[in-house]
């Protein structure tokens, strides 16, 4: 396996990570506001939260297809 492959699956999956984490950064600072003053919005916020991971996982996914399809 070359250097660029390395490269290319640590890219794809790194953006994905930091992606999720600037998105989770934001819903979690308005979710936390909204649950303070609506605490039934709890169930809402609590999956409006989680949706940005799969943003890792499809990351991950093309990391792997890039060093095991390439090989």
């Amino acid at each position: 396996m070359s250097w660029e492959l390395g490269i290319g699956a640590a890219i794809a999956f790194a953006g994905g990570a930091i992606g999720t984490g600037w998105a989770q950064s934001r819903i979690g600072a308005a979710g936390a506001g909204t649950i303070a003053e609506r605490p039934e919005a709890t169930g809402s916020v609590i999956v409006l939260e989680a949706i940005p991971e799969t943003m890792v996982i499809l990351g991950f996914v093309v990391a792997a297809m890039i060093i095991i399809m390439v090989k």
